[in-house]
């Protein structure tokens, strides 16, 4: 299999060695092969007291799985897999039938095997419905609300020209410019890179074991490549190293597969249904399920890029989008939660501005985009659900990914 060298995430500025550092890395330090990791940190579900979520201190666990927790979800401290998985079940309305009569045992193996007792386990943990309204149903209802009032707003005023927006600001202009240039910086050393990546075999057997490991590191090197040019797109923004090294770390872990999603998105061409990676690599979604990824992780991924496309976005939207979405202050671990949000604030203002200049008539489109991150925030979710179905295959991610998606061999 070509070598495809990886990029650690906490040598982002020379820091010593250690579990998380892989995120920060400088390139060419990272051969492509699995290595052991760390176990997951043993600990007892914690009940959710009323006010304010307790500070994570790091070794929390799922009180319903015993996986890694991330945050309170719903009134439990839980993991990002139990957390979608519940949400996806209450909007869906979902009715799951138990081999065993209601008694399984829950951990991280049985919550793949058993829904009926994982959705058990999740009320008895203390998982309301209503939170799962207040969050996605509520969003969406006044989005449509709004877009119903503007609807008639536009339908009784009189037409009239739109007005003259100011240009951008130059500092703004000179930022957009600078975020592009690197952007297209991060893909041309991809673009170099290609020739390491393991080529798509031919063969079309599907029960010769050597094509499916061969299609499967196809992909995971792919998204190295894509890893390291989100690592060297964060690291050019300005602020970002001015954050702690945990902070840094904290903002690239769960913002990296998002950012994934959108680079997706952006390469998406719906003439073909296809997703085209480094100018010549396009894959349809039978591509995707034969490198070993669900059809529950694959037809969301397409949905999103398609939506996507549909707003038709420029380079300068896209660049950000993605600084806004690596500055965000409400992930789990972040410490410095202000210094977070000043240093995402100018790249909304820009946003926001680009829009009222480049569509002054769609008042909608601002809000629009940004509930797409609040989409990318499910699909993560789903994301989690698809590494831990991965590990039930035995299939095993090289380091640089099993780090940054929490997998724990």
């Amino acid at each position: 299999m070509a070598e495809v060298k990886q990029e650690k995430l906490s040598q982002t500025v020379s820091y010593g060695t250690s579990h998380n550092e892989l995120l920060l890395m400088e390139p060419n330090d990272i051969k492509m092969y699995p290595t052991e990791d760390t176990p997951a940190p043993e600990g007892h579900p914690v009940k959710r007291k009323k006010g304010p979520a307790p500070k994570m201190l790091g070794n929390e666990v799922c009180s319903v799985c015993g996986d890694k927790a991330s945050g309170f979800h719903y009134n439990v401290l839980s993991c990002e897999g139990c957390k979608g998985f519940f949400r996806r079940s209450v909007i869906k309305g979902a009715q799951y039938t138990c081999k065993n009569s209601g008694r399984c045992e829950m951990d991280m193996y049985m919550r793949r095997k058993c829904q009926q007792c994982r959705l058990r386990k999740c009320r008895e943990a203390g998982m309301l419905e209503q939170c799962v309204l207040s969050e996605e149903q509520i969003r969406l209802k006044k989005m449509k609300k709004q877009e119903e009032e503007t609807a008639r707003t536009s339908a009784v005023a009189t037409p009239s020209p739109a007005p003259e927006m100011p240009p951008l600001a130059p500092e703004q202009q000179e930022m957009i410019e600078k975020l592009v240039a690197m952007q297209k910086q991060c893909n041309k050393r991809s673009f170099l890179d290609r020739p390491k990546v393991t080529p798509w075999p031919q063969s079309q057997d599907p029960l010769n074991r050597e094509v499916r490991q061969q299609r499967f590191a196809h992909f995971t090197e792919l998204a190295i490549m894509s890893v390291q040019e989100i690592v060297d797109f964060a690291k050019q923004l300005p602020g970002f190293l001015e954050l702690t090294r945990e902070d840094q770390i904290a903002l690239l872990k769960t913002s990296t597969i998002e950012i994934m999603l959108l680079e997706t998105s952006r390469r998406y061409n719906p003439a073909i249904e296809s997703i085209t990676f480094l100018k010549d690599f396009s894959y349809n979604k039978e591509d995707f399920a034969k490198a070993g990824l669900q059809l529950e992780f694959i037809n969301p991924i397409f949905e999103f890029s398609k939506g996507m496309n549909d707003l038709h976005l420029d380079e300068a939207e896209y660049a950000l989008l993605i600084a806004i979405n690596i500055f965000s202050a409400d992930r789990p671990n972040v410490q410095d939660h202000e210094l977070v949000e000043r240093l995402q604030q100018p790249y909304v203002d820009a946003l926001h501005s680009c829009i009222q200049i480049k569509r002054p008539n769609d008042h909608l489109m601002f809000p629009r985009m940004l509930m797409k991150l609040v989409s990318l925030r499910t699909l993560s979710s789903v994301h989690s659900e698809q590494v831990f179905a991965l590990r039930l295959q035995d299939k095993k991610l090289p380091p640089l990914l099993s780090e940054i998606w929490d997998v724990h061999e």
